[in-house]
């Protein structure tokens, strides 16, 4: 299982939630069950890999397998309406570099299968999915709201964690996901994990939920009341555990992520969200292109914020320079798996360490890898603000679509740091692509002003939990 001390917990969460999603499409509205299971089970389920049948299960794997398990027995006309598109080819050249990586570095047939697979999971999977189930503006607010839902549930585990440190995982499941001396802050407290595997992944989807329930509340679009209490209040609150987390990179995205939404409306331009898609590939190209190291940077950080950050911030730099230069020494398609893209001793012990996620891609992949990837996660943000104007990212329609598209850009940002990788971000993906393809030409006529104009193909019914368009609100959602 390669989890010591894990107890019984994770194996009946794993076997079980598969069955719960299958239960669920047999009992429920089957558009809301991959929202219901990736929200929840992204939350709950134990950061884990149990090996079952020569497959190593981590959550993304239970989650995803689950959703086509239930709609291959209850929901099959919807997978069979699936047809690939030029959209798609980015991603799906995402999910096979492993196999080219394996070839070129002679491992074999095997491990570049082997490795396509997990890649598959792990990428093509969710955007599948998104594609299949989220491809129209209504279900994209769904998710919004049951993300803002989720951060909300997540407040009082955060607050406890901030307390008492993160023992949740711990509790539950017998084992800490992750060391606990990365999660202490310099200035007294914790950084929660809660059922994640770091801090800066719980961050990261506290801030998400921040993100979506401001802007949806600014629009208009968020549900006057949830579970009976004014969402302004719950956002507020929302936003507040999300700051006492202490990471200023998130809270940082937070800020830039409003700020470019509600500017680029105003303005009528795209011009910030483009610097933003911009960002990754100038970085890129200063680090391999040139002989930058960052020290200046983490120069302004120790000035500006705290010499323990910048200390923190030059440290991942140097380790970059490490492996940049083991990763020059491979081939286009990088230098494989099984860590032959680190830097060693002769003792054999790692020299180095990897966070950057765009580091661990151009290592292994190569910058064939890594091309596809950044072309993979930026180009449903490149091709909703081509279709969509900014005026139009207030409207009822395309309010969750504009935040979902601005924060694929942050999170492509975020990989040059981090290595975060969560499905929900493919979901995203794959549903901005879906929307725009299953209605090209809604998406040129809409009205500013349609409120009451709805194309008939977007509206959608709603539920106990979640209003749908043009119905009374519901007990839970005011």
């Amino acid at each position: 299982m390669g989890n010591p001390g894990a107890n019984i917990l994770v194996p009946i969460a794993f076997f079980s939630w598969p069955l719960i999603v299958i239960f669920f499409f047999k009992k429920f509205d089957k558009r809301l069950v991959p929202v219901i299971a990736y929200v929840a089970g992204w939350m709950f389920l134990p950061c884990a890999e149990y090996d079952v049948f020569l497959l190593k299960n981590t959550k993304t794997t239970v989650i995803g397998l689950g959703i086509l398990a239930g709609a291959y027995l209850f929901d099959r006309d919807r997978l069979s309406k699936f047809q690939f598109n030029t959209i798609d080819i980015p991603v799906l050249l995402l999910c096979t570099s492993p196999f080219f990586s394996s070839l070129f570095n002679d491992l074999g047939v095997y491990d570049g299968l082997s490795q396509v697979m997990y890649q598959t999971i792990r990428w093509g999977l969710p955007y599948y999915i998104g594609r299949i189930y989220f491809s129209d503006t209504e279900i994209l607010k769904t998710l919004g709201i049951s993300i803002v839902i989720g951060g909300i549930i997540y407040v009082p585990f955060c607050l406890f964690e901030l307390i008492m440190s993160p023992l949740l995982h711990n509790m539950t499941y017998g084992f800490f996901q992750h060391s606990l001396l990365q999660t202490m802050r310099e200035n007294g407290g914790y950084r929660p994990m809660v059922y994640m595997e770091h801090g800066l992944m719980t961050s990261m989807w506290m801030i998400l939920a921040s993100l979506v329930g401001t802007w949806l509340l600014y629009c208009g679009e968020l549900p006057k009341k949830i579970l009976f209490v004014p969402s302004h209040l719950l956002v507020f609150l929302l936003v507040g555990t999300s700051i006492l987390m202490q990471s200023v990179g998130a809270i940082s995205f937070y800020v830039i992520t409003l700020a470019v939404l509600y500017l680029s409306k105003k303005m009528k331009k795209i011009v910030l969200v483009t610097i933003l898609l911009l960002c990754p590939h100038l970085y890129i190209i200063a680090r391999i292109g040139t002989s930058w190291n960052g020290t200046n940077f983490s120069n302004f950080i120790a000035k500006t914020v705290s010499s323990a950050r910048a200390a923190s911030i030059q440290f991942r730099f140097d380790n970059e320079t490490i492996l940049m230069n083991r990763a020059k020494e491979g081939t286009l398609f990088g230098w494989g798996g099984y860590g032959r893209s680190r830097v060693h001793t002769e003792s054999g012990k790692s020299r180095s360490v990897t966070d950057g996620l765009w580091i661990i891609v151009y290592g292994a992949n190569g910058i064939y890898g890594l091309s596809v990837m950044i072309l993979a996660i930026q180009l449903p943000t490149i091709l909703f603000i081509r279709r969509i104007k900014p005026e139009q990212w207030q409207t009822m329609e395309f309010a969750a679509p504009a935040v979902m598209a601005v924060f694929l850009a942050i999170t492509m940002i975020d990989n040059l740091l981090n290595a975060m990788i969560n499905p929900i971000y493919m979901i995203f993906c794959g549903g901005l692509n879906g929307m725009l393809l299953t209605n090209p030409q809604l998406l040129s006529s809409l009205s500013l002003n349609s409120k009451n104009e709805l194309p008939f193909a977007l509206a959608t019914p709603g539920t106990r939990f979640i209003s749908g368009t043009c119905i009374p609100s519901s007990k839970f959602l005011g």
